[in-house]
């Protein structure tokens, strides 16, 4: 069992990680703490292994406490789920060896591949004293294909998903919208939302929020294609 604490200070958003948590085998929320200087002392207190890590915070931010794990060399892995989306904080979380980085707004499905395979790498270096380059090619590039379920979420098509990656397809050379890409299929624009959310949890899309002076905020798109191959799961 992985004893898991929760570092974040928004309680509606803790609450849901919990929620999230404890629906998934292998892992044990052991603390809740809502700021840095509250985690610090509760590391050794409570065994902590996993950390589940929110960036913007009061006083001190998150990153701070990835430096001061680091620093100390402390044998402590963390996930961070934040609303920063910006390059600058995800580089310096990657450097700093984060195991995954959630952006909110977030679905148990991307919450779920995280902590299985997080439960999966775990398990496995456990067990090993040593490995073959074939077996680490699997564990550190195809780990989500083991993870990630070949079911669509309730709600969605696989026949409409064919129809929007092929609209992708067209138009991924550039950001765009969710109009444009309801538009191609021929479908509304909150069910063309619902399928890019999808795509958007698998990795295989990133997206920006455009805040106009008037009217809805727009959603720019762009195309990964180092995460691609995970669609053929679910065509």
């Amino acid at each position: 069992m992985i004893n898991v604490m929760i570092v974040e200070d928004d309680p509606m958003v803790a609450e849901i990680n919990k929620q999230y948590l404890a629906k998934i085998d292998g892992f044990r929320l052991a603390a809740t703490v809502h700021s840095v200087p509250e985690a610090i002392p509760s590391l050794g207190k409570y065994d902590i292994q996993l950390i589940l890590l929110d960036i913007f915070m009061p006083r001190k931010q998150g990153l701070e406490l990835l430096a001061y794990l680091r620093e100390n060399n402390l044998e402590i892995d963390v996930i961070i789920i934040s609303a920063a989306s910006d390059l600058e904080r995800i580089k310096r979380a990657l450097r700093y060896g984060v195991v995954d980085y959630l952006i909110k707004p977030f679905e148990f499905e991307r919450f779920n591949a995280a902590l299985a395979a997080y439960l999966e790498q775990t398990r496995f270096i456990g067990k090993q004293d040593s490995v073959s380059q074939q077996e680490l090619d699997n564990l550190l590039w195809h780990r989500e294909e083991a993870v990630i379920a070949e079911e669509l979420p309730k709600g969605l098509a696989k026949d409409t998903l064919k129809q929007v990656w092929d609209a992708i397809q067209e138009l991924k050379r550039r950001p765009f919208s969710t109009d444009e890409v309801a538009n191609v299929v021929g479908i509304s624009r909150v069910s063309a939302r619902k399928y890019l959310n999808f795509l958007k949890d698998l990795g295989i899309l990133e997206v920006k929020v455009i805040h106009g002076t008037i009217g809805r905020p727009m959603y720019q798109h762009e195309f990964n294609p180092f995460k691609k191959h995970l669609i053929k799961n679910f065509l």
